[in-house]
């Protein structure tokens, strides 16, 4: 199956990192805040959304940072995603 975002939704596969603290002790991503980076999968065609002309700035391929308690996740096919309007991306990281 595929997802297809419609309007200025924009679908995000989380970036899981196991980091180690100080002391070495290796956190799992179970153990941590849900990470705020993300790789975008699918990008929405933009369009007129709720009035007002939506020009799509992010790509597939993207590394972004996105807000904390923004969109929605979704499972699909053993695989997490959050999908997330295009306003609620705050940077692409270069």
């Amino acid at each position: 199956m595929k997802l297809v975002p419609l309007g200025d939704r924009v679908v995000l596969k989380q970036m899981e990192k196991e980091e180690t603290t100080k002391s070495g002790i290796i956190l799992t991503a179970k153990s941590q805040e849900k990470p705020q980076t993300a790789e975008v999968v699918a990008v929405g065609p933009g369009g007129i959304v709720d009035g007002k002309e939506v020009v799509m700035q992010v790509k597939v391929g993207d590394e972004v940072i996105y807000s904390k308690y923004a969109g929605n996740e979704v499972k699909l096919d053993d695989q997490e995603y959050v999908i997330v309007r295009q306003n609620d991306i705050l940077a692409i990281v270069e």
